[in-house]
């Protein structure tokens, strides 16, 4: 009987994405799935390649998975969430200003500039941005724009907005919880040099999205992705590149915020469609 089929699509934001999954990819053919995958330059491509049946699974971002879902429910079908990494949840966005800075609540950032990610950055635009409009807080949006399309994974954008914060170019700056403190260890940012004033409620990061109902495949996709041991001396160089100590079940809680800020700023329609105007991947 053949082994059961696979095939995963992954956004290529950085080449360890390429050692990561042909690492997986022996590992999971050693344990009888044929498992291959394939490399997109963006995100929207993915997600609609998934819906029309091209490719059986898709590591996807936050926002992907919005899409995906909606998508999926347009054309009458349906998707999953397989299962993500234990980094993917209860994750929080933050605003942060200079140490100096006369701001000390989320109120005196009115008027003021604030430096965001990427346009399709969930954790440093879309969700912050969000936070600061539902506390009625409006701001002089500025926007760094690198690597559109990889839906922040790719942090430049990000990076790009600490270093303006720093160089006095803005107010405020958004970003996640861990890349600020990543920033200070790299030194972007410096010891002791920012503070935190506004901090998101959690939510949830990637998932790996398949279709509904699942193949064999898939569902045994999903067994091994679940049995993955850090102890393993095979995999656990490929999960230290993927930012993970263990595979979770995937769940859907955590996307609320995220769906908020899509709608509010037209990023998707309800249907799937991208209606962003200044966002082309």
């Amino acid at each position: 009987m053949p082994a059961p089929t696979v095939l995963m699509g992954a956004v290529a934001y950085d080449p360890k994405v390429v050692t990561i999954w042909e690492g997986f990819r022996a590992w999971l053919r050693g344990r009888g799935l044929d498992f291959d995958f394939v490399l997109y330059s963006h995100y929207e491509r993915q997600v609609e390649d998934l819906v029309a049946g091209r490719i059986d699974a898709a590591w996807n971002s936050p926002l992907a998975w919005l899409r995906a879902e909606r998508l999926a429910t347009a054309n009458g079908t349906a998707v999953r969430a397989l299962t993500m990494r234990d980094t993917d949840q209860d994750l929080t966005s933050i605003v942060v200003v200079r140490a100096e800075s006369p701001v000390r609540q989320l109120a005196d950032l009115a008027g003021q500039a604030v430096a965001v990610g990427a346009v399709d950055s969930p954790q440093a635009t879309l969700i912050p941005l969000g936070h600061l409009a539902a506390a009625g807080v409006t701001v002089d949006v500025r926007r760094f724009d690198v690597g559109v399309g990889l839906h922040g994974d790719h942090i430049g954008g990000e990076r790009d907005a600490a270093r303006a914060l720093m160089a006095g170019e803005v107010d405020a700056a958004c970003m996640i919880d861990a890349n600020h403190l990543a920033f200070v260890q790299e030194g972007t940012l410096p010891p002791e040099g920012t503070r935190i004033v506004a901090q998101t409620a959690r939510y949830d990061h990637c998932n790996m999205t398949v279709r509904a109902p699942e193949s064999d495949g898939v569902r045994l996709f999903g067994t091994l992705l679940l049995g993955m041991s850090y102890a393993d001396p095979q995999v656990r160089p490929l999960l230290d590149l993927e930012g993970l100590t263990a595979w979770r079940d995937g769940r859907t809680t955590g996307y609320d915020a995220l769906a908020e800020a899509v709608d509010a700023s037209g990023f998707y329609s309800p249907d799937g469609r991208v209606t962003a105007t200044d966002y082309r991947p």
